[in-house]
């Protein structure tokens, strides 16, 4: 059965890509099948349509174009689920921005970038009016709680004059006869107060649940991890963290009671990331995968935050929300779930989690920063000791040589020369920290030129503090040579 249904769903999905693209009336076709507008046809569109991208380059534009009319048909489609028809419309945006780039066709991309601000803003606008009905509904239930418990309080009260009455009562008859004559009223009244008790007992303990925590020894907590602010970034991610003691410090805090739910945010297809599986899977940490659709913006970030929210008005059992990040962009969405009525904990390396953030949280864990490699230090301390001082010789002449492709620059090292302070703004300009690294072959600049330009056509007049490009050199008639250009001595 399982089978048959997800057959003719994608019999479905097929019938809406091809009336779509005959240009056919699709919302008869939509009417009649409302029951399969759900999300199981979203993550069906988005997986079809991916696989065929992939193995069908050649047409991906094409259907690129179909997907968007069709997404653009069900977004405005009013009948059925609402939700689900708009998580339709945002999978299929978001599926063709793999084909339709912002470089290849900014038409299309413009298209979707504006369809899915809209779609976002619905969906925003659904999930608070369906957090503001289930909150309407958390405060009628609260009353009902507390009508309820205020009349076990009377009623109790009550039980409690009673159970004292027939003490009293007891007592008193015990005191004045022990005949034989009265020890069957004896007996009647002890064990009514005997039930009376046990009731006691009873209510004693329903209102004392009544009034106790919902949220003991529930799964009351969702983590969720930005692993690419935990690697410090793409370019050269660090992977010396661990996640199974991120969640034992979670654990040990008294807001924690049981984890429902964990979700780790990044492109997993980057191979440097499969370090990080073993323990994913170990601890039941979902990896979702994340591609960046749209340009220099954080696709991580925004699904990390859409999930929270859907999760904050779907799973009232989840108090606890924990985000692994010290992104500050996450601050919005902490005083959001504080509206909500949840409790934030923030999770970063110290030293590095934004303020803002640090300080809107509940419950801040630190994270200690990880620390280099022995042989990253060793290298690095290799690295800027010899060789960049080394090389700081060859790149500076590299510079000054580079000056001759200009053609003013040129012009102006044949006739009057450049003058040092032009010289030492183009190196300061070209070359990171070169104040620093010149340091070891003089005080001063001229003396560090001086290292550079031995054995190049460039030379340093002192008379005048500049370097001119050496195109002659004369000798005197006494026979001893003289560097000269246009009259100026030459070192």
């Amino acid at each position: 059965m399982p089978n048959e249904a997800a057959n003719q769903e994608q019999d479905f999905l097929i019938d809406l890509l091809r009336a779509t693209y005959q240009n056919q009336e699709i919302y008869p076709l939509l009417q009649r099948n409302l029951s399969k507008l759900n999300n199981d046809l979203a993550l069906m569109l988005r997986k079809r349509v991916s696989n065929r991208f992939a193995k069908e380059p050649a047409i991906a534009i094409n259907l690129a174009r179909v997907i968007i009319k069709l997404s653009t048909i069900i977004q405005e489609f009013e009948q059925g689920n609402i939700a689900s028809n708009l998580e339709i419309a945002i999978a299929g945006y978001e599926t063709v921005l793999q084909v339709c780039t912002r470089e290849a066709f900014p038409q299309e991309w413009d298209i979707v970038q504006q369809a899915l601000v809209t779609a976002y803003q619905q969906r925003q606008y659904i999930l608070s009016r369906t957090i503001g009905e289930l909150r309407e509904q958390t405060v009628q239930t609260q009353s009902q709680i507390n009508t309820l418990t205020e009349q076990l309080q009377e009623e109790l009260q009550q039980a409690k004059l009673q159970v004292n009455d027939l003490t009293t009562t007891i007592t008193e008859l015990k005191q004045e006869t022990s005949s034989s004559e009265s020890a069957p009223e004896i007996t009647s009244l002890i064990a009514e107060l005997k039930e009376l008790k046990q009731r006691q007992i009873r209510i004693e303990q329903f209102t004392s649940t009544a009034h106790a925590s919902p949220n003991i020894g529930q799964f009351n907590t969702a983590i969720f991890y930005d692993i690419e602010n935990l690697t410090m970034g793409r370019s050269n991610p660090n992977l010396n963290f661990s996640l199974k003691q991120i969640q034992t410090n979670l654990e040990n805090t008294n807001l924690v009671n049981k984890i429902a739910i964990q979700c780790a945010y990044a492109d997993w297809s980057d191979s440097r990331l499969r370090l990080l599986k073993n323990e994913i899977q170990e601890l039941g940490i979902e990896a979702i995968q994340i591609f960046d659709y749209s340009h220099k913006r954080n696709a991580a970030d925004m699904q990390l935050a859409i999930d929270v929210m859907e999760l904050a008005q779907s799973r009232p059992t989840l108090q606890v929300f924990v985000i692994v990040s010290g992104d500050g962009a996450f601050a919005a969405l902490a005083k959001k779930l504080h509206e909500y009525g949840k409790t934030v904990i923030g999770c970063a390396y110290e030293g590095q989690i934004n303020r803002i953030l640090k300080s809107v949280c509940d419950c801040f864990i630190p994270i200690p920063t990880p620390q280099a490699k022995i042989e990253d230090i060793l290298i690095s301390e290799v690295i800027s000791e010899s060789q960049l001082n080394d090389d700081i010789l060859v790149v500076t002449k590299n510079v000054l040589q580079d000056l001759k492709q200009n053609f003013g620059q040129l012009n102006q090292l044949k006739q009057d020369g450049i003058h040092l302070s032009q010289i030492h703004k183009v190196l300061r300009d070209n070359i990171p920290n070169f104040d620093k690294q010149r340091d070891k072959y003089g005080k001063t600049l001229t003396s560090f030129l001086k290292k550079v330009i031995e054995e190049t056509d460039i030379s340093l007049s002192i008379d005048n503090n500049k370097l001119i490009l050496r195109e002659m050199l004369t000798i005197g008639s006494n026979g001893s040579s003289n560097k000269t250009l246009n009259g100026v001595a030459l070192i």
